[in-house]
């Protein structure tokens, strides 16, 4: 690993512990500091999600144009104003709600730049150990950044806000120090000059797309992400439910730097079978209930999803001749999109379940639902192999 690249992990770490700092207390500030009403909490935080996500298809054509390094500046340089303008936007709302959007658009510019840097001039064999370990450290970040600022969210809360950006005001500076990138030019990247070869020689793409694999994890997991809590807390407790976010976090940290190897001599077939079968187990032991149903659930889904967000990152590359910004930045599009349809469908989803007084049912349709989705992923593939032959013939 090369000095810029260890810098960077140690920057991914400090940023995502900035953020999770504040970030998951966001909808507390904005309700019970200023007073805004919760349904207006809930659409300011899902446009500053689709800021976040979205973003990232606009996000790979100003890389391309700026370069990693000075994209990645005025990333942070957004992010610093986002957190500093929190400190007086304390009392002011409009003000507090345009912070947050800066914040979000920062990350939405940052993550891709971040990512095609972190894998910049490094052979293939050596991506999946740089996007895992890059992995790990943003989730050791977003594991430690809720505990750190606990003590002072509520009680100082404009302390917290100074301390993050000084944080993102110092590792900003430090990005300043790094060389430019060597895909940055008109040639751009390496990884350009040839197509890969999944690639068929006329220029059409082959087999499975990332983009919709990407989708679909995405979707399949996000029901985990935002209902567990609903789930798990009245039937355990707050403290039970933390800890197994901070466990969650931790075997992520953890084992997706052990795993990267294995996940890469996959096929994306496999992969496909082995993450979702993993996410579909893990829906259904929370379906069971019960602490140990719960902290198995988390484990399994935890295995998926390092199985299968690592691998739709290292098939998207693989894939295509974009340069990585751009190719990072359509997956954070995909995983935006998956997101949302998630929160849509699983609010209805839920609300269906409770009105028959069985959540558990919930999870049972969800863990149907992961079963499923690689096969319709996988026939499309099947289908579209068939087709082909018969229509090139004609």
């Amino acid at each position: 690993m090369t000095g810029p690249q260890g810098f960077l992990l140690a920057g991914s770490f400090l940023i995502t512990l900035g953020s999770f700092a504040v970030l998951p207390y966001m909808s507390v500030l904005l309700h019970q500091r200023l007073g805004l009403p919760l349904g207006t909490v809930g659409v300011v935080l899902a446009v500053a999600s689709l800021i976040q996500f979205a973003g990232g298809a606009v996000a790979g054509p100003v890389v391309a144009r700026m370069g990693l390094r000075r994209a990645m500046l005025l990333a942070l340089a957004l992010r610093t104003a986002g957190f500093g303008a929190f400190v007086p936007g304390l009392t002011s709302p409009v003000l507090a709600v345009g912070a947050l959007f800066l914040v979000s658009a920062g990350a939405a510019l940052y993550l891709p730049a971040n990512k095609a840097y972190l894998v910049d001039g490094a052979p293939p064999e050596d991506r999946p150990r740089l996007l895992s370990a890059s992995g790990s450290a943003f989730n050791a970040g977003m594991a430690l950044g809720p505990a750190a600022a606990a003590p002072l969210v509520l009680g100082s809360p404009g302390v917290l806000f100074a301390c993050v950006t000084l944080l993102f005001a110092l590792v900003g500076a430090g990005h300043a120090l790094l060389p430019r990138a060597a895909a940055e030019g008109p040639a751009d990247s390496a990884d350009s000059a040839d197509p890969p070869p999944d690639r068929a020689a006329g220029g059409t793409r082959t087999g499975l797309s990332p983009f919709l694999v990407t989708t679909a994890s995405v979707y399949a997991f996000m029901f985990f992400q935002h209902f567990l809590a609903l789930y798990a807390v009245p039937r355990t407790s707050a403290g039970f439910y933390g800890a197994v976010l901070m466990g969650y976090a931790g075997l992520l940290v953890v084992a997706q730097p052990l795993l990267a190897e294995r996940i890469a001599a996959l096929s994306y077939r496999a992969a496909l079978r082995w993450g979702f079968g993993a996410m579909a187990a893990g829906m259904a032991a929370i379906a069971v209930g019960g602490h140990a149903g719960i902290v198995v659930g988390a484990a399994l889904l935890c295995v998926g999803e390092i199985v299968l967000f690592l691998k739709n990152d290292l098939e998207a590359l693989a894939r295509s001749t974009a340069p990585p910004a751009a190719v990072f930045g359509r997956q954070r599009l995909a995983a935006g999109i998956g997101a949302f349809a998630a929160g849509l469908v699983g609010g209805q989803l839920y609300g269906a379940a409770e009105a028959v007084a069985s959540a558990r049912v919930f999870w049972l349709v969800v863990c149907l639902q992961c079963l499923l989705l690689p096969v319709l992923l996988l026939g499309r593939r099947g289908a579209r192999g068939r087709i082909g032959p018969r229509a090139s013939a004609g």
